[in-house]
């Protein structure tokens, strides 16, 4: 017996693909601290404050550039990776095949009879 902790398959532990968790985010994402573009004028341009995480498990990436502050974007970059992890967390819904009921059936082929009438009305009769 191993001192390995269970694992819900052999792909991975239990749980979502991407943890959320401040400590896990931090790890595996990059944070890139860029000049913003943009309206601002010279107080924008001269200072680096706009933020791009790139999530490296993923390739989510995400930037924030809206405020003056580094630290209040870094913030606003990191929700909005929570954010976007959160819907890649969901579990895609199974699909599960159906079949068209008999009334469907017969409404889809006596629209297309009717509209096949529809369409012998408008070419020329022919002549004889």
């Amino acid at each position: 017996m191993s001192d390995m902790p269970p694992t819900g398959s052999p792909s991975g532990p239990i749980g979502p693909p991407y943890p959320l968790d401040e400590r896990s985010l931090a790890q595996a994402t990059r944070i890139e601290i860029t000049t913003g573009s943009g309206p601002g004028g010279q107080n924008r341009n001269k200072t680096q404050n706009a933020v791009r995480l790139i999530h490296e498990p993923s390739g989510v990436v995400v930037t924030a550039t809206e405020r003056r502050s580094l630290e209040q974007n870094r913030k606003e970059a990191f929700a909005r990776l929570v954010a976007k992890l959160t819907i890649l967390n969901k579990p895609k819904r199974k699909r599960r095949p159906t079949k068209p009921s008999r009334g469907s059936k017969e409404r889809r082929l006596s629209a297309k009879k009717a509209d096949s009438r529809i369409k012998a009305a408008r070419r020329k009769p022919v002549n004889d």
